[in-house]
């Protein structure tokens, strides 16, 4: 099975899959464990097989924000712009849940590109999808409802999980969302009592 069949729309030679398989390094993560540095040099392109990784951004205070997720069959476009310009990391990377990743040196990256149409139809599509999530997040920033805005994360990784039960907590969730805790304590406890989640110890299971 090739690392793109996840990827439905597109298109791969077996001579392009063959070189890939050949050229990547393949890693297993545990949850929670950090792919990439912000500020760090990119030698690699990471490319997910299994699980899922969620990418965030840091201000200069500390404060996080989820950005958008790396499912199975995709990238990181950041890290192929990074990579191949040479500069250093604009966010970071960690693994959403125990996940298995091929890494893709810079320097086999520009041989393929010179070689093989696919990988520039990859990096086109996953601009546009990772374009279509920034946009997303922008909105939900603007125009969106702290509630609104924590219904919607919590469904978002549902969906990427593919479980409806997931171990979290209230102060994890404030990071990711760029807020404070007791902001999504307090609407977390009005989602419940409308029937919406239910909370348990770390935990939220959506209904």
């Amino acid at each position: 099975m090739s690392i793109f069949d996840n990827i439905q729309e597109f298109e791969t030679s077996k001579i392009f899959r063959e070189k890939i398989g050949s050229y990547c390094i393949i890693k297993k993560f545990k949850a929670d464990e950090v792919i990439l540095r912000e500020n760090s040099y990119i030698s690699a392109i990471p490319i997910v097989s299994k699980g899922s990784i969620k990418v965030m951004r840091t201000d200069e205070d500390g404060r996080e924000i989820l950005l958008y997720y790396i499912k199975a069959g995709e990238s990181c476009i950041m890290s192929f712009l990074g990579g191949m310009h040479n500069e250093t990391s604009k966010i970071q990377a960690v693994c959403e849940e125990e996940s298995e990743i091929y890494f893709l040196p810079i320097e086999k990256l520009t041989s393929l590109m010179k070689d093989h149409h696919e990988i520039l139809d990859y990096i086109f599509k996953l601009y546009h999808r990772r374009f279509e999530e920034l946009l997303d997040v922008v909105n939900a920033i603007a125009f969106k409802k702290m509630d609104e805005r924590i219904f919607d994360f919590l469904k978002k990784k549902s969906e990427v999980t593919h479980t409806k039960e997931f171990h979290i907590t209230h102060e994890q969730i404030a990071n990711e969302l760029g807020t404070a805790r007791v902001v999504v304590s307090r609407i977390l406890k009005q989602m419940e009592s409308t029937g919406q989640i239910t909370l348990g110890r770390n935990k939220i299971t959506i209904l």
